[in-house]
Order: structure tokens, then C-alpha cells, then sequence
């Protein structure tokens, strides 16, 4: 398989608008999900099978005790090696781009299985037909030439393209950073194609935002 696709995604730069979870679910057709009073500005609370992204809001203090704000755009990482290949044989590994996608009509993709060795939480199974969802990479709209909808909904944060290229800008992007903040790192950009740019630790963001 040829290194593929990625897309960065630098949490220093992301305001929280949101405007990626909306645009993912304008492509793929998505129905609204109901949303909940939870005290926080994340909404809906968590992803779903009709909810393939959710910007994720999470706010506290740091050690020397200034607040922090972060957004973190969880969406599945699409794994360089995908260990959720082995809930099902319907599980397509695309060569040209590396993307892991669920097709429609998957029943039979053993649900506990998938969740189970996912390091990130990202399946998600439909209660009415059993079928599991989750982010495609917009493997449709790559296939026609284009950036997958969140990335071109994204006015500062997001960024596509050939993955060796994506991880020299995280590279550069990771440097830059350090010389005001040391803790600023990619999260598992070895393993993913989804890679993360956070400032600080990857829990502070989400319980799940990196491996392990």
C-alpha cells in the first residue's frame, strides 16, 4: 500500500465552531441529533451512529493554576494499522488512501469486537439495525479529487493532503510550538492519519485523545 492520506489537525489554531461536526453531517446525510443541557458548550454530549464527529469541549486549570479552554475534533484516526479490520470482512482498507470504512449494510461487523481494540472509542452501533458507523475520510469525495468535508469546512485548523507531506508539516508545526510551549507533541502520528497537534497532555483534551 502506497503511504496514503492524512489530515492534520492542530488543536492550537481550532476556535470550536464546530463548522467540521456540521459539514460531516451535511455530506453523508446525516439526521439531526437530539441535543442535551449538560452544562457544557459540546453538543450533541457524544458521537453516535448518526454522528460521525463531535467537537469535543473540555475546560479546566493547569498546574500553575490558568484556566485552559480545548477543543478537540474527535473523529476516528483511521489507523495505519487498523486492528478494527478483524471485526469483519466487509471492513474495506482502501489502498490508495489508507482510509478504513464501514460500509453500509454491515450487520454483521461484530460490534464489541470493533469498539474492543479501538484505542480512540470510535465505533458506534445503530439500536434499531445493528449496523456500525463511523468516519469515512470521505473516502467518496477523495475518490472524485476532493478534501473530505471537514477539512474544506475548516478556515484555520485542519489541514489534507499526501501523508509524507502532512508529517513534515506536523513536524514543523510541533517545533515551532515548543519554543514557547515544550509540552506541544502530535498524538500517535506514527500509527494514525488523523493526527492531533495538542499543547499540552492529550487527557486534558478528551480521556481518549491518544492511545493507551
Amino acid at each position: 500500500m502506497s503511504d496514503g492520506k492524512s489530515i492534520l489537525v492542530d488543536t492550537t489554531r481550532c476556535t470550536g465552531c464546530r463548522g467540521c461536526q456540521v459539514a460531516c453531517k451535511q455530506w453523508n446525510n446525516l439526521p439531526g441529533t437530539e441535543t442535551k443541557q449538560t452544562g457544557s458548550y459540546q453538543n450533541p454530549p457524544d458521537a453516535s451512529f448518526e454522528t460521525y464527529k463531535v467537537v469535543r469541549f473540555n475546560e479546566g486549570r493547569k498546574e500553575d493554576g490558568k484556566p485552559y479552554w480545548h477543543f478537540f475534533s474527535d473523529m476516528c484516526r483511521h489507523c495505519v494499522n487498523p486492528p478494527c479490520v478483524a471485526a469483519g470482512d466487509e471492513i474495506i482498507h482502501d489502498d490508495a488512501t489508507g482510509a478504513v470504512v464501514y460500509p453500509k449494510g454491515n450487520a454483521k461487523i461484530d460490534f464489541d469486537t470493533a469498539l474492543g481494540v479501538c484505542p480512540y472509542n470510535i465505533p458506534r452501533k445503530s439500536e434499531k439495525s445493528a449496523e456500525v458507523s463511523k468516519c469515512t475520510m470521505c473516502l467518496d469525495r477523495q475518490q472524485g479529487g476532493a478534501k473530505p468535508a471537514c477539512v474544506l469546512s475548516c478556515p484555520t485548523a485542519m489541514e489534507f493532503g499526501e501523508r509524507d507531506e502532512i508529517l513534515k508539516e506536523v513536524e514543523r508545526r510541533v517545533a515551532e510550538l515548543k519554543k514557547n510551549n515544550p509540552k506541544a507533541h502530535a498524538i500517535d502520528a506514527d500509527d494514525v492519519r488523523v493526527i492531533f497537534i495538542v499543547e499540552d497532555d492529550p487527557k486534558t483534551y478528551y480521556e481518549h485523545a491518544a492511545a493507551g
